[in-house]
């Protein structure tokens, strides 16, 4: 197999791969055997027809489909690894070119992630608690004290605005993409639940399709940077998360099931555990 790589300035990798015919072929031909095993015609009993004619019985493009699903997944890992990329999101593959005979080519395209630059985020979030805790005072509305406590604090939002204010990034079209299109399919499944379509639901709340695509955009921009932004500042402040931090969430599963599918899930629990002790630490600074 042959590789040719472009690297593009946002992160994002383009991979050019070149299978073999003789590899297509090989595959080909261990695809029909498995169609073999699981047919059955007239006068045979399941696996024992003649390959010719089971072959001969075949959609041809159905078999190729097979062929690309077993093969691609095969040669995008030994790219990735012969090019020692580390992708943070999912491949959008395209056949460019597919001619029997001949090899066939594909276009990989994934990214590895942003670059983050993050400016005084401590400064931003401290100023950021200033001026809230400086309100115009009204004489006679003197607020209780636990309301000037409370009003000293950032609210999430507030402090990752704060936050977001610092970092510079140039996130890889394809990740906004997907994040997009997650979002997208979040709405398709509360609009049904609502018994309602997406046209009905953007009409009733006077957008179109390509304003809430616009509208998602930013928000995975927004959502996106700030994950990549709060891993870089855990690196930097040390923040770590214990298995006994892990344990204690594990815990609190309400059935032996569930526990089963915490414990599936360390490495995702870590990464919100520690995202969690990142935004504690921002808030006290």
């Amino acid at each position: 197999m042959n590789t040719q790589i472009k690297r593009l300035e946002d992160k994002t990798i383009e991979l050019t791969l070149s299978i073999p015919w003789e590899d297509i072929q090989k595959t080909y031909s261990e695809v029909v055997d498995d169609f073999v095993k699981e047919t059955e015609l007239p006068g045979f009993r399941k696996g024992k027809a003649p390959r010719e004619a089971v072959e001969a019985k075949l959609d041809k493009n159905k078999v190729y489909e097979e062929v690309m699903q077993r093969l691609i997944p095969k040669v995008y890992s030994e790219a990735v690894e012969k090019e020692k990329i580390h992708p943070v999101v999912m491949p959008k593959i395209t056949l460019t070119e597919a001619k029997e005979g001949s090899a066939w080519k594909i276009l990989a395209i994934t990214c590895e992630r942003p670059e983050i630059t993050l400016a005084d985020y401590k400064k931003a979030v401290s100023e950021a608690k200033a001026t809230k805790a400086n309100k115009i005072w009204v004489p006679g509305q003197e607020p209780a004290k636990e309301e000037q406590e409370k009003d000293k604090k950032l609210s999430l939002d507030e402090l990752l605005t704060a936050v977001f204010g610092t970092i510079k990034a140039t996130l890889p079209a394809i990740l906004v993409d997907q994040e997009v299109n997650h979002l997208l399919s979040d709405l398709v499944d509360q609009t049904k639940k609502l018994g309602l379509t997406v046209e009905q639901y953007l009409s009733s709340t006077n957008r179109n399709a390509e304003s809430i695509r616009k509208e998602y955009e930013e928000q995975a921009k927004r959502t996106l940077t700030l994950e990549f932004a709060l891993e870089d500042i855990a690196d930097k402040e040390g923040i770590l998360v214990s298995d006994d931090d892990i344990d204690t969430i594990i815990k609190t599963a309400k059935s032996p099931e569930e526990k089963a599918s915490l414990e599936k899930q360390r490495y995702y629990l870590a990464t919100i555990l520690r995202r969690q002790k990142t935004i504690d630490m921002l808030a006290n600074v």
